[in-house]
């Protein structure tokens, strides 16, 4: 039954990636971990969506910077009235018309409002910051899925080549049990054993290549790119990258991280702007002074003065200032005021905890390598006494000295410290990293 799961999984996935080769994509090509991550930062919708979203503060940004300027608007109007003319014996004549044209200029400017207008241009531009970092921070989570997804794969590849190894090892010991059994030398229930042994490892094979399969799927739908069976990933050297002994501090790595995260940055900027909101709501408290000037002409029709005449001498000036003084307002100003003084403690406690929360982080980062280090070297000396132990069962069984059933006891043991081993070191290799990405290191191998 496992077997019939199993390649039904597989069958899916290479239906899958099928599909996504008619469809036609990538040519046969190896990606390195920096350009998935450049290529998924490039071509991601949620970012994508971000970045946009954000352009509407920088428009907003450029829309209050001209609040300050005057305003100019042009105004042209036509009018036309019908009336009848009286007479003194009370008697009407017939309709006459006359018109009416009219031109004009006005324009308004403020020169004073409790300093609304330049703070809000302040705030407008903290917004716009602060949403770059947004962006940023977005993009770093990306950078993280994409490297925590690619080594997924690299350890499926490994893991995979480690039970075709064991495959192929114990159909040697079968072959040479079958013909041990004809020989007599061994009973029939210890080459059954083998037996079942190799097809418990073909479980395992078809599994990993359902593993493999799915998590090149799962990077590929990060990188937003069709499914391709030719999709494959560069195999870094990793030589020099377990083990390290590291011994992290989180202090040092945290005081280096405030000054370079960018999620530290915007909630800073969101603090910053909450303050500015607060000016802005405590100048609706304050006076505002405005200075309006316009000119007009005009054209009345019938008359025996030229169109031109009129015009030309119809010019009408206005200059003027206007002061509001806000006296009783229903309590909104000042409730505008308390609302806003809210918002900057509910953005000063959110600074706080982002700030908190990455020094969680890091701390738990730095934990995990610890472990990570303790845990990989405690599985190479499991691995190496497996090994070893299986060597000599090997030659034991080879020879008749051991029964199938503890020959195949030796090999279990060594699959268990084998896989041990690959996810330790993985899992070490990834603490490295998100280790090194607190610090501001580049995600590369």
């Amino acid at each position: 039954m496992k077997t019939l799961i199993h390649s039904i999984i597989i069958g899916l996935v290479v239906q899958c990636l099928s599909i996504g080769e008619v469809l036609g994509q990538e040519k046969d090509t190896t990606w390195s971990l920096q350009k998935c991550i450049q290529y998924a930062l490039e071509q991601n919708l949620q970012v994508q969506k971000s970045s946009l979203n954000n352009e509407i503060n920088k428009v907003n940004a450029d829309q209050v910077k001209e609040s300050r300027f005057p305003s100019l608007t042009g105004s042209a109007n036509q009018n036309f009235k019908w009336a009848k003319a009286g007479y003194p014996d009370g008697t009407y004549g017939s309709y006459s018309k006359t018109s009416n044209t009219t031109f004009g200029l006005s324009s308004n400017v403020t020169l004073y409002n409790g300093g609304r207008i330049n703070n809000t241009i302040k705030q407008s531009e903290v917004n716009y910051k602060a949403g770059q970092f947004d962006v940023e921070t977005m993009k770093e989570n990306i950078s993280l899925n994409v490297m925590s997804a690619y080594l997924q794969i690299l350890y499926a590849e490994e893991q995979l080549k480690n039970n075709q190894k064991q495959v192929e090892s114990t159909a040697d010991q079968l072959r040479l049990a079958d013909e041990r059994v004809k020989l007599g030398a061994i009973s029939n229930a210890d080459y059954l054993q083998v037996k079942a042994q190799l097809a418990t490892e073909k479980q395992a094979l078809a599994s990993a290549e359902s593993n493999l399969a799915i998590d090149k799927v799962t990077l590929m739908q990060l990188l937003e790119l069709p499914v391709n069976t030719k999709f494959s990933i560069a195999h870094p050297d990793f030589n020099n990258s377990i083990n390290q002994n590291r011994n992290p501090s989180a202090d040092s790595i945290f005081n280096i991280a405030l000054g370079i995260k960018p999620q530290i940055k915007s909630a800073a900027l969101n603090k910053e702007s909450s303050q500015l909101g607060v000016d802005i709501a405590k100048a609706s408290l304050l006076p505002t002074l405005s200075m309006s000037g316009g000119v007009s002409t005009g054209y009345v029709d019938p008359t025996s003065l030229a169109f031109d005449y009129q015009i030309k001498n119809g010019i009408s000036p206005s200059l003027g200032l206007s002061l509001s003084i806000p006296i009783y307002q229903n309590k909104q100003a000042r409730s505008k005021v308390k609302i806003a003084e809210i918002g900057t403690q509910t953005a000063t406690l959110s600074e706080t905890d982002t700030k908190n929360q990455l020094r969680k982080s890091i701390e738990q980062a730095c934990v995990d390598v610890t472990s990570a280090e303790k845990k990989f070297e405690a599985s190479m000396e499991g691995y190496n006494a497996s090994l070893e132990s299986y060597q000599v069962s090997t030659e034991k069984f080879n020879i008749g000295m051991i029964n199938s059933t503890d020959f195949l006891i030796q090999k279990t043991n060594l699959i268990t410290a084998e896989s041990n081993l690959l996810q330790a070191k993985y899992n070490l290799i990834y603490y490295y990293k998100t280790l090194d990405f607190y610090s501001g290191k580049a995600l590369s191998f």
